[in-house]
């Protein structure tokens, strides 16, 4: 089945929210995770807000530059469990990489 590019962007949307929900909170994580090229991992962790879904990026004290995690403080109106149990089929969907 292909998918149309406002599903993909919405897979994709709640995918990487869920990757940020679960411990991958960085940008090189995300690209790691699914191969996704830097500009689109930045992209996409902006582009939830769109959905509602408040992602904030966390300074580490003390750290200088730009050291820290990003955060889901708010799902909005998503459903995080939903999410979660969706999550392989998401990943395959998009055609990302098996999670090590």
């Amino acid at each position: 089945m292909t998918l149309s590019k406002t599903r993909t962007s919405f897979y994709r949307r709640l995918y990487v929210a869920h990757l940020v929900a679960n411990g991958t909170t960085s940008v090189p994580a995300i690209m790691e995770a699914t191969g996704m090229p830097r500009r689109t991992a930045q992209d996409t962790l902006t582009a939830l807000a769109e959905l509602d879904i408040l992602c904030e990026f966390e300074h580490l004290p003390g750290e200088r530059h730009n050291i820290g995690a990003y955060v889901i403080r708010d799902w909005g109106p998503i459903d995080p469990r939903w999410v979660a149990t969706n999550a392989e089929r998401l990943r395959q969907a998009l055609g990302y990489p098996p999670l090590a």
